[in-house]
């Protein structure tokens, strides 16, 4: 036998026919972070893929009655982009998805998705991609690191684009912090939020965002939440987007005053993100009842911090 065919059959052998993955919900920038802060929460979208003739995709939860269940559901593309990174062809799959996350509200659904796809596509194959190369695909087809980097790693990352390739790392983050969603139900699609941001700013509002992620950070190692009430402040993003969510003052400034030690858009938005130490209830109450006044309909809850990131089961 060649040596190509050695490699073939080594691949084969270790395929497997029936995965399951877990995927964290992910809320991104953090207020100054944008573009390269992420934070997984413990929240979890669900894919059970089995190798098969052909594509079938069954959806429960969000998106059950308008996500595609065929070859342009984003989960069969991250499956593919897999297969296709590892030089083996894809002849289809039948998924089972079960989607926890809200589907267009800051909270990471499509990371998810392509993260879920990937690390599905790789279990199945045998887990010949490492997590560097699954993180570089995932980025690539996402567009950004920030969500897919907290997918995949979990905790709080800290990510940049170098070249062709993403550095990112993983932070602990101080367990007695809580951190507060608040989702609307109204939908706010991400290149609509991003449709509003200007090409380039003023330095000063480059530098302020400089220092405010780099507090934050600090507030994060330190366990000093005090801090968080100035690190928390953004120019690059939140002063544009906040065109679309007219009610984000009235709740923020609800959360704040129930305890919160900061809130700001989770993602794109319209999600919020609020940071509580002793007061998650009162403000996932405050949170609420201020969007309803708005006159707006959603629910907030709190969640912790998941620090393990996507994981794969083999049935």
């Amino acid at each position: 036998m060649s040596r190509q065919g050695a490699v073939t059959a080594s691949l084969d052998d270790r395929r497997v026919s029936r995965v399951h993955v877990r995927i964290p919900a992910t809320s991104a920038n953090l207020g100054p972070g944008f573009d390269a802060l992420g934070l997984a929460l413990s929240l979890f979208n669900e894919v059970t893929v089995q190798e098969s003739r052909g594509v079938r995709v069954s959806i429960v939860g969000y998106g059950a009655d308008d996500l595609p269940t065929g070859d342009e559901n984003v989960v069969v593309r991250g499956i593919r982009l897999a297969y296709e990174a590892a030089g083996r062809p894809f002849n289809g799959a039948e998924i089972s998805c079960v989607n926890r996350i809200p589907s267009s509200r800051g909270l990471g659904s499509s990371a998810a998705a392509w993260v879920g796809g990937l690390c599905a596509g790789n279990a199945l194959l045998g887990a010949p991609l490492d997590r560097q190369t699954l993180l570089d695909l995932a980025t690539a087809a996402e567009g950004h690191p920030d969500n897919v980097s907290a997918a995949l790693l979990g905790g709080l990352t800290v990510a940049c684009v170098d070249g062709g390739s993403v550095r990112a790392l993983s932070l602990p983050v101080p367990r007695r912090w809580r951190w507060v969603v608040l989702v609307p139900d109204t939908t706010s699609p991400t290149t609509e939020a991003r449709a509003l941001l200007p090409a380039s700013v003023p330095r000063a509002d480059a530098v302020f965002n400089v220092q405010r992620v780099a507090l934050l950070l600090a507030a994060l190692q330190r366990d000093a939440p005090d801090a968080l009430g100035v690190a928390l402040d953004d120019r690059l993003h939140q002063p544009y987007r906040a065109r679309l969510f007219p009610w984000m003052p009235r709740v923020v400034a609800a959360a704040r005053h129930a305890g919160a030690l900061g809130c700001v858009l989770s993602g794109a938005g319209p999600s919020l993100l609020a940071i509580v130490v002793d007061e998650s209830d009162r403000v996932s109450a405050a949170m609420t009842a201020a969007l309803h006044e708005a006159g707006f309909p959603g629910s907030a809850r709190a969640f912790d911090v998941d620090v393990a990131g996507a994981q794969s089961r083999v049935d």
